[in-house]
């Protein structure tokens, strides 16, 4: 017959509940260490997920930008208007035609809305155009001849579209954010280490990445350090111009739409 805990010696019954009791400590100790890392594990890959996301909607984005400039003479409106529709489900709700109406209304002058995305206040979209061949267009006449299949090169739009995406997972955001400001150079990062809890992080510079224009990096230092949390994701397009580019009236006098 088995003996039970109950016909132990009394010596034993406290040796066997002070047992206990040190491996629930240990247990609670262990948890409290590896659950930072956890936490950010699970919220940086959701984070992550979310980006990619972004990425595939911003070179969808930059497409339908230079398909509107190609077909409205390069106006900006149109291009940003555009590919600001085409972002918007990254960051809001668009499974309704009342919710798009309203989540674009909100945001129709290229400007996150404070109501609705935090502390963010600055442009949603930049986009930097061109064309292919802008020193043969006279200047200050519009392109008359970009339809001529005698002409080389033709005219092509050439679009650059840098959408800044708000981070949304708490935790995650600061995370990211600081991180990237140290890979590219931007300022060291120093606090702790979310790999390592009990450790100082260094994470320090190691340079932008290629292709980035100065005013993004600064751009997305001044964001950081301001506590919006955004990610500049870049893409690029190109299309035949359908439409004469305008120049009369100024649509080329600036090169970039909604950008610094």
């Amino acid at each position: 017959m088995g003996v039970f805990s109950g016909d132990l010696p009394r010596c034993g019954r406290m040796t066997s509940f002070r047992l206990h009791a040190h491996q629930r400590g240990q247990a609670a100790v262990e948890a409290a260490l590896t659950m930072p890392l956890a936490v950010f594990l699970v919220l940086g890959t959701l984070q992550l997920f979310m980006m990619l996301q972004a990425r595939l909607m911003a070179e969808h984005a930059a497409f339908v930008a230079a398909r509107a400039g190609a077909l409205s003479q390069g106006r900006c409106e149109r291009m940003l208007h555009a590919s600001l529709l085409a972002v918007l489900p990254t960051f809001d709700r668009t499974d309704r035609p009342a919710l798009v109406a309203e989540a674009f209304g909100a945001r129709r002058m290229n400007r996150f809305s404070p109501a609705r995305d935090g502390q963010r206040n600055g442009p949603i979209l930049w986009i930097f155009r061109d064309l292919s061949n802008r020193d043969t267009v006279p200047r200050g006449r519009d392109d008359a001849g970009f339809d001529n299949p005698d002409r080389r090169p033709l005219s092509r739009l050439e679009v650059e579209l840098v959408f800044w995406y708000p981070l949304r997972i708490p935790f995650a955001n600061w995370v990211i954010a600081h991180m990237t400001l140290a890979a590219w150079g931007l300022g060291d990062f120093r606090a702790m280490n979310p790999l390592m809890p009990a450790v100082t992080a260094n994470w320090t510079d190691e340079g932008p990445p290629r292709g980035v224009r100065q005013a993004v990096l600064d751009e997305f230092r001044y964001r950081t350090r301001s506590g919006q949390y955004v990610f500049p994701i870049q893409a690029t397009a190109a299309m035949r111009m359908m439409t004469p580019a305008m120049r009369r009236r100024g649509f080329f006098q600036q090169a970039h739409c909604g950008g610094p």
